[in-house]
């Protein structure tokens, strides 16, 4: 008789549903395994994606001392809201400059146009007043020729401190590679550059503004010379010369009235307002700071506009293209989103990076690469308003 023939019938009916049981555990484990593996293959996803948004930067437009900042860091702004001042006093009084100028351009028009009908009678008051604009003009040309000189010696002045920045800018930039000094020295010493530059552009403008002036002085003198000399010489040709000059009043005046134009914006220019509405950050500005023209005061983050960048790799993009479904996931609350595949991109992470790769040099070692695919949110979802440039999400996009 055989062994099993002798085990009790209760013990082989045991060993029976045990071998039944891990079969069906099997099955189960299989047909699990494969319905996973089949849903894995209808999505990507990663959690190398961050919120991204435009962060919009607010400047100054004018050189001035801040007199008051309205507004603080994370404090949320409407678009046109009142963020910064500069202190108006001194273009308050460049605007008052520039009116009394003009008023006094359109006084000397009208003391040169009634010069008009008397130039038809009285060729001698011609000779007067052309003796008299002799002199003005040759009164023009030295305090031009001097000006000159000045604007020449200002010129001078900034190049020399423009390259000296540039020479401490080379040094600091060493110096903060190797980390010994901060980044801070860095950065003052790099825009210390930029407003040096600035004022040596500024500067030689006026070197040829300076230098065009005494042109035209001189011109101006020689016109008046030849007045002078034309004074007695038949009527037409003074009247002509007569109504000259009350143009050349005429388009004075007009050159003022844009000084005051100008003058006029640089006033409105201190007070600074938010471009766009967001969330101020980044606040960098005090009161009683001295600003320059671009250096930039906050940083105003958009929360109505905001999407998630996922670099994917390079393997998860064949079945990816603008479209496709998405679901995000944000670590900071637990929440998920609903979204889409807005755009493909353009390069790779690596190469649009500030020091790409080069792989024709030294050795290579093949690295699956990462893309930026931006992923949009759907509009008019609960909590948008609570996310955040730079948060960490998982994005899963379905391919399917």
């Amino acid at each position: 008789m055989a062994t099993d023939d002798l085990q009790p019938p209760s013990r082989t009916r045991g060993r029976g549903r045990a071998l039944i049981v891990v079969v069906l555990i099997g099955a189960a484990l299989a047909i699990g395994g494969f319905l996973y593996w089949s849903y894995a293959q209808g999505y990507e996803s990663t959690d190398d994606a961050q919120v991204d948004g435009h962060l919009n930067g607010v400047s100054s437009r004018i050189a001035g001392t801040i007199s008051n900042v309205c507004v603080d860091e994370n404090q949320v702004v409407k678009a046109g809201d009142l963020v910064a001042e500069i202190d108006p006093r001194d273009f308050e009084i460049a605007l008052e400059q520039a009116k009394a100028e003009v008023s006094q351009k359109q006084a000397e028009v009208q003391v040169q146009d009634p010069n008009v009908p008397i130039t038809e009678v009285s060729s001698q008051t011609n000779i007067l007043t052309a003796q008299a604009d002799v002199a003005t003009a040759d009164a023009g040309v030295a305090w031009a020729e001097r000006d000159l000189l000045a604007a020449q010696g200002r010129l001078r002045e900034a190049e020399a401190n423009y390259a000296k920045a540039q020479e401490d800018e080379a040094r600091y930039k060493a110096l903060v590679e190797k980390d010994e000094i901060p980044r801070q020295v860095y950065d003052q010493s790099v825009s210390n550059t930029k407003a040096l530059q600035a004022a040596v552009d500024a500067n030689r403008a006026n070197t040829e503004a300076s230098q065009k002036l005494v042109e035209q002085r001189k011109a101006q003198l020689a016109q008046a010379q030849s007045r002078l000399g034309e004074a007695d010489r038949t009527g037409p040709q003074r009247l002509a010369v007569s109504r000259a000059n009350v143009a050349a009043k005429r388009a004075d005046t007009e050159v003022a009235k844009t000084r005051v134009d100008q003058a006029q914006l640089n006033l409105s220019y201190t007070k600074i307002y938010a471009p766009v509405s967001g969330v101020i950050t980044k606040r960098s500005v005090e009161i009683g700071n001295r600003v320059q023209p671009g250096q930039q005061l906050f940083l105003i983050g958009q929360l109505n506009d905001m999407w998630v960048t996922a670099n994917f790799k390079e393997t998860q993009l064949r079945h990816m293209h603008p479209g496709l479904r998405a679901t995000i996931s944000v670590d900071a609350y637990e929440q998920t989103y609903q979204g889409y595949v807005e755009s493909m991109p353009g390069a790779t992470g690596t190469i649009t990076s500030l020091l790409p790769p080069e792989n024709a040099s030294g050795n290579y070692v093949k690295v699956v690469q990462r893309l930026p695919v931006r992923i949009r949110f759907d509009k008019n979802q609960s909590g948008l308003d609570r996310l955040r440039p730079g948060m960490s999400v998982e994005p899963k996009v379905q391919l399917k």
